[in-house]
């Protein structure tokens, strides 16, 4: 395929992954009264939004950085949907994961029966969740990514209180607290920024923000990175984390775990890379990975439920992605993405392992657990690959993203950038000493010489579970495990041992992406147009005027859209300048235009300067346009 098919056909799918959830959420609900058509149109809704992001990926790479402009309104008026090789990438694996669990939660269904369970909720919250997530990787504007914050986060009210246990109530009470929280900051560092440069697309912002006092554009960072670091659960604002998803269902505990503290670890990225450029923050970004690494794996080391030890290692490996975003170079944030995509793959397949084995066995525990390597050995493996693969075991994507992580750190030097090293280094030997404990424990011991091993939790619903202690000889027999629960799970499993063997491409690949997303110049130029003049940061104003427009009636002026930064009348003692404005038509028959300023002497230091952006009305049929300006 060529560059031109590929960037021809892009725009045609850019806005699909977000519309399609909506619309499939749309039918579930039209169809509540048949839970068998809702499972239907998910499963469609999801596979067509595998095929449609997996293309993307291949195509971005083609064409590179493609939007789409919403409504019609161009940048930086209107909403940007932006596609590149980061957020193509981000969009085929969580679509992968999504997939993967809505297939999980319908073989449970279909074995374990649906009746009483909230399928009518849980089917339009769960592809909600789906949009909310696409929309934030693709937004290009500030304010749309917390639209997309926001829908993932409403939808994910919904899926973790979903049976509506007193124990998953308290958890969702706290979780929305902290949402809550987080999204207010995140709207205050908004009007920051607005304040600031009068305008929330990012390629606008990352240019207009070179201007600002160094104070107010670290300061206006510190903001966004508070509410990124709630939402990504980065150190010190982890806490809500390991009290909520252990509470939720075991698929929906996957998803969150794979996804949702990524979207948070993704907008950090974006953000630095973008927008606030010059690393003034970088050394407290460090600080904080090496603190989130250390001090979630010494949570998960104290924990006896599987659910919350691997909560605090989702939070430990958080640290991991931030340490490369905090190196600021192109191999320190091709490491952190690369550690991304294997870190949804594992954390999402341990997870559904775990809700395995709370089926199979009857609880999470690890003070009730035992003999499950002899009771179900395909259980066994299905947890023994993604351990060893988070605890970064060579051959495995976990040795090779940490791998590429600590030469980043290497190269950047420096006493932070080796005491990420050291950090790293640790706490990968204490995610490989939690995991050998739960196989200790859980698959390799004896069940009679668990100190809790007589007891259990009775056989419960796909959602709604049932939270009664009973004895294990009084547990119903659930049967051998589905196949329609197993199957996804395998799969996940898989393609974490694909991005192994496929580590060299998907290097390449990452690489790439760090090298798109650091070149803010391409970006800009993608988002904003090639002919795009940096806004009060030139005097030059060729191509800005034609025949037919004046200088304070171009479609892009501050003044008529309203940013905030239009020239104000300034009271002065000096005659007021005029212009006077000539057409003429040359030989050709190109429109040409002259403009002449008449001002005072002295220095006008009175007037801020007015922004300067061409204008695609005023171009003539030749597409040449002469001005003679001061």
């Amino acid at each position: 395929m060529t560059v031109a098919m590929a960037s021809a056909i892009l725009p045609y799918l850019i806005a699909l992954p977000v519309i399609l959830p909506a619309a499939g959420a749309a039918l579930c609900l039209l169809f509540s009264r048949h839970p068998k058509i809702g499972r239907v149109i998910a499963a469609i809704t999801l596979l067509a939004v595998i095929v449609i992001t997996t293309t993307m990926v291949f195509l971005t790479d083609l064409a590179g950085i493609t939007t789409v402009q919403i409504g019609g309104w161009d940048a930086p008026v209107g909403i940007t949907l932006v596609a590149d090789r980061l957020s193509t990438l981000m969009l085929a694996v969580s679509s992968l994961v999504l997939t993967t669990v809505m297939w999980y939660a319908i073989g449970q269904g279909v074995r374990d029966g649906t009746t009483d369970q909230p399928i009518v909720v849980f089917l339009p919250a769960y592809l909600l969740l789906s949009m909310g997530v696409n929309m934030a990787f693709l937004s290009g504007d500030l304010f749309h990514l917390y639209v997309g914050f926001e829908v993932l986060l409403v939808a994910s009210y919904v899926l973790l209180t979903i049976g509506a246990s007193p124990a998953r109530v308290r958890a969702g009470v706290s979780y929305v607290m902290v949402s809550m929280l987080s999204s207010l900051i995140f709207v205050i560092g908004l009007g920051l920024v607005y304040a600031a440069v009068g305008t929330m697309n990012m390629a606008q912002i990352s240019v207009r923000m070179e201007t600002v006092p160094e104070g107010t554009r670290t300061a206006i960072f510190a903001v966004l990175l508070v509410a990124f670091g709630i939402k990504a659960a980065v150190f010190p604002l982890y806490s809500w984390l390991p009290d909520s998803y252990p509470t939720a269902p075991a698929l929906v505990t996957a998803v969150f775990a794979g996804l949702l503290t990524k979207v948070g670890v993704y907008s950090i990225i974006r953000v630095r890379s973008v927008v606030f450029t010059d690393g003034r923050l970088d050394t407290v970004l460090m600080w904080a990975a090496l603190l989130t690494m250390l001090v979630g794996i010494l949570g998960a080391m104290a924990q006896n439920d599987i659910k919350r030890l691997l909560s605090f290692t989702l939070v430990s490996h958080v640290g991991y992605m931030v340490m490369g975003v905090s190196l600021g170079s192109a191999a320190g944030l091709s490491g952190a993405i690369f550690y991304t995509v294997h870190h949804i793959l594992v954390q999402t397949a341990l997870f559904l392992v775990v809700g395995l084995i709370e089926r199979q066995a009857g609880s999470s525990s690890l003070r009730r657990l035992g003999s499950l390597a002899y009771l179900s050995p395909v259980l066994a493996v299905l947890y023994l690959i993604p351990a060893l693969n988070l605890g970064g075991i060579p051959p495995f994507s976990g040795f090779l993203g940490k791998i590429i992580l600590l030469q980043a750190a290497a190269a950047h030097g420096g006493f932070f950038a080796w005491m990420l090293v050291i950090g790293a280094v640790v706490t990968s030997l204490l995610t490989l000493y939690t995991m050998t404990m739960v196989w200790q424990k859980a698959f390799w011991r004896d069940r009679k010489d668990a100190p809790d091993g007589q007891t259990a939790i009775a056989h419960g619903g796909l959602l709604t579970g049932s939270g009664k202690e009973i004895s294990i000889e009084e547990r119903k027999d659930v049967g051998t495990i589905p196949l329609g629960m197993v199957a996804p799970t395998a799969i996940l499993v898989v393609a974490s041992l694909s991005v192994t063997l496929l580590a060299g491409p998907i290097s390449q690949v990452t690489g790439r992406s760090a090298e798109s997303v650091q070149d803010v110049t391409n970006y800009r130029s993608a988002v904003l147009g090639p002919g795009y003049i940096a806004p009060g940061r030139t005097t030059d104003t060729t191509g800005l005027l034609s025949p037919d427009s004046k200088p304070d009636q171009r479609p892009d002026d501050r003044e008529n859209r309203g940013d905030g930064d239009a020239a104000i009348p300034v009271k002065t003692d000096q005659p007021k300048h005029t212009v006077t404005e000539t057409a003429t038509t040359t030989e050709t028959g190109a429109a040409t235009t002259t403009v002449t300023q008449t001002e005072p002497a002295a220095d006008r230091t009175d007037q801020p300067p007015v922004d300067k952006q061409p204008s695609p009305a005023g171009r003539n049929a030749a597409g040449t346009q002469e001005v003679e300006s001061r």
